[in-house]
């Protein structure tokens, strides 16, 4: 007997966006930050100053989304940008006394928590929930995919 599993499928896909998509609104509500403003927060707010390069490599993401997040955060006067002293070239991104305020009074965002319980996991499994999501992704970004929808 062969059950297409398809419906079941897009309702846990759907579950997992529905989760992301609440989270993403009551991160904004309560600290009028996106979740990535807050994990871009928290990486920065980990040390006496870092670089936009070093906070992209930390968290994965691209250099240009980075800088817009940065930009956002200086302009809300979380953070600052200031030359390094040692390398004039390179510019170091800090947290200011109101970001601190800020880091103190962020609730756990969704990546963080999923990390945590992700990191608890054994390695094997770890690979499997990857594989099963690179292959997701796979299937949705496929222009074939799309096509036959």
């Amino acid at each position: 007997m062969d059950s297409d599993l398809t419906p079941a499928a897009l309702s846990a896909l759907r579950k997992i966006l529905d989760v992301a998509d609440l989270e993403n609104r009551k991160m904004a509500a309560l600290t009028g930050l996106t979740p990535s403003q807050a994990l871009v927060l928290r990486q920065i707010g980990t040390g006496e100053g870092t670089t936009p390069s070093a906070v992209a490599a930390a968290l994965r993401f691209g250099q240009a989304t980075i800088t817009n997040i940065v930009d956002k955060l200086v302009a809300g006067g979380l953070v600052t940008r200031t030359r390094s002293d040692s390398d004039r070239r390179q510019i170091l991104v800090r947290t200011t006394a109101e970001g601190l305020q800020r880091l103190s009074d962020l609730p756990s965002p969704l990546q963080l928590r999923f990390g945590s319980g992700f990191s608890t996991l054994p390695r094997w499994e770890q690979a499997m929930i990857l594989a099963s999501l690179e292959r997701i992704g796979s299937l949705i970004n496929n222009p074939d995919f799309a096509a036959n929808s």
